[in-house]
């Protein structure tokens, strides 16, 4: 199957994978299918190796642990490494504008600040010091959060908004969510870096993306390859286009590198007229070219899942909605609370949303850090 088609499909998968999951989690359906399917395992896969699973999924996604951390740092690393030692140094042979070029590091550089911040940052941990801080902020809403309810672990009185977190051991402010990523949760004090970390993240792949696209398209352009003629299966002539050479496998597009080479336009001509330098130049993309693509798909589907949850964070912060009380944003009856029998059903509504620059006011300038600091 041609290298295209399988791409686009992985792409497809995947978002409807994760479609799927954002529009299940609210239902029970996606708990019946993970039960369903831990089930089917469970006959299959010996015991040994499920419980070898569990302790290192429980690791992973309910203990407080670097790993992902330090995956992320990798990842990144590896793909600007890729981009600073071959696509970089090509760009400026093709006479790419260095601003444009030097963009993607400026958002690393920001993107890292805003990392650091949301990994070390308390996210609002409620403590018997700043307890009844807390419980003055929001408004109980009688629903999700009623009053005088307590968390059993913490043995505090749960304010509004509230939650304990069962990886960190502890109630947070205005929680959102745990958070592997940074190893932390994302709470009051620290949602303003997670969303400028998150921002600038998706801003850097599709920034990448854009640039290593640019580069593959201006190569094609400068070499006159899509003038040039090739047989099809059918045996009849056909003019080369982007899609053919994206098409391709990466075997097929090797073969036409000498061509892309000997029609170059590069404007330092010196290259070309050097023999060795031309042989060099040759070899080395023969090498590196499949890390290109490879890199270019990544950060591509990476720009697409990027994007499509920083599009819902950004609802959540116009809503003034934390994803904790989305998630938990269609139950009629709060499963804590015994209702009368003769008592209508309590529907739950957003109670704290009080416009777009007042909820981004909320964001970026925290009411219990505020309280704090006029405290001190």
């Amino acid at each position: 199957m041609d290298f295209l088609v399988l791409f686009l499909l992985y792409v497809a998968l995947v978002l409807i994978g994760v479609v799927m999951i954002c529009v299940c989690s609210k239902t029970h359906y996606l708990k019946g299918l993970v039960r369903g399917g831990a089930q089917i395992f469970s006959y299959i896969i010996p015991e040994c190796l499920q419980r070898a699973v569990l302790r290192l999924l429980h690791y992973l996604f309910h203990t407080q642990n670097y790993t992902f951390i330090i995956l992320h740092l990798i990842l990144q690393g590896m793909v600007y490494t890729e981009y600073t030692w071959e696509i970089f140094g090509y760009c400026q042979e093709l006479e790419f504008s260095l601003y444009y070029l030097l963009l993607p590091y400026l958002l690393l550089i920001v993107n890292l600040i805003f990392f650091t911040l949301t990994c070390v940052t308390n996210p609002g941990t409620i403590t018997k010091a700043n307890e009844l801080l807390f419980l003055q902020v929001y408004e109980f809403d009688e629903v999700m959060f009623p009053k005088n309810m307590s968390c059993s672990t913490c043995d505090l009185r749960k304010p509004a908004r509230s939650k304990h977190c069962g990886v960190c051991n502890r109630c947070v402010h205005r929680f959102d969510h745990h958070c592997v990523w940074v190893n932390n949760c994302i709470g009051a004090w620290n949602a303003r870096y997670f969303l400028i970390y998150l921002l600038t993240l998706t801003a850097s792949a599709a920034t990448l993306a854009i640039v290593s696209t640019g580069f593959l398209v201006q190569l094609v352009v400068v070499s006159d390859l899509y003038l040039e003629t090739y047989v099809d299966d059918l045996g009849h002539f056909q003019v080369i286009d982007t899609v053919f050479l994206i098409q391709k496998q990466v075997g097929d597009i090797m073969l036409l590198y000498p061509r892309i080479l000997e029609h170059a336009s590069f404007k330092n001509v010196n290259i070309l007229h050097n023999y060795n330098a031309v042989y060099h130049l040759r070899k080395y993309l023969f090498l590196t070219f499949p890390r290109i693509v490879f890199m270019l798909g990544f950060v591509v589907v990476l720009s697409f899942l990027l994007g499509g949850y920083l599009c819902f964070a950004l609802y959540l912060v116009a809503t003034n909605q934390t994803t904790n009380e989305w998630y938990k944003g269609d139950w009629a009856w709060h499963p804590h609370v015994a209702w009368p029998p003769s008592a209508e059903p309590r529907i739950y509504r957003n109670i704290h949303s009080h416009g777009l620059w007042s909820n981004l006011r909320e964001i970026f300038l925290p009411a219990a850090a505020h309280y704090e600091r006029k405290k001190k």
